[in-house]
């Protein structure tokens, strides 16, 4: 695994998936990422995850991802475990991008992946991340092009989106 000094860009971390598997994230090489840290019970959650569904499903073809960590940082609102957290995405929202293990996005313990985005994209009020749906979007070459507001409906970076893909 990368450490987040010698990084750079997004392909050259691991990450553990739901399952606790490695994932190398080289696999997403020539892909334009969305990464948004998720939580099932947060007042934002019914929007972000049905407006990520519909930009998966309109543009996983065309080589959108999207990864989703989930985060317990904020207000406690991902109590549950990965198993609870996929049913919950992929039952209630038809999730079917990857949805990883649970992360810390602050603090000493964050997520190295996060560490990274955070240092790529510092956000208006410092690099730490403020609440649960914040979004980083990466070009297909793993650079951080943007970082978007956890209120910032995914639906409004579809144009962004289609830039990267080459589709604007």
């Amino acid at each position: 695994m990368a450490s987040q000094s010698s990084a750079q860009s997004v392909h050259d971390f691991t990450v553990k998936d739901a399952r606790e598997n490695d994932v190398d994230l080289s696999i997403y090489k020539g892909k334009v990422l969305l990464i948004v840290n998720v939580a099932s019970q947060c007042g934002l959650t019914n929007s972000n995850y049905t407006e990520l569904t519909q930009l998966y499903d309109k543009y996983k073809d065309q080589g959108l991802e999207i990864l989703a960590f989930p985060c317990n940082q904020f207000g406690s609102q991902e109590p549950g475990s990965n198993e609870q957290i996929v049913e919950f995405a992929c039952t209630r929202f038809k999730a079917d991008y990857p949805i990883f293990d649970k992360v810390d996005v602050n603090g000493k313990n964050a997520a190295p992946i996060y560490k990274f985005l955070k240092s790529s994209k510092g956000g208006l009020f410092g690099d730490n991340i403020k609440w649960n749906f914040s979004k980083f979007l990466v070009d297909k070459d793993g650079k951080v092009v943007d970082r978007y507001a956890p209120t910032t409906s995914p639906l409004s970076i579809e144009k962004d989106i289609k830039k990267l893909l080459g589709i604007a």
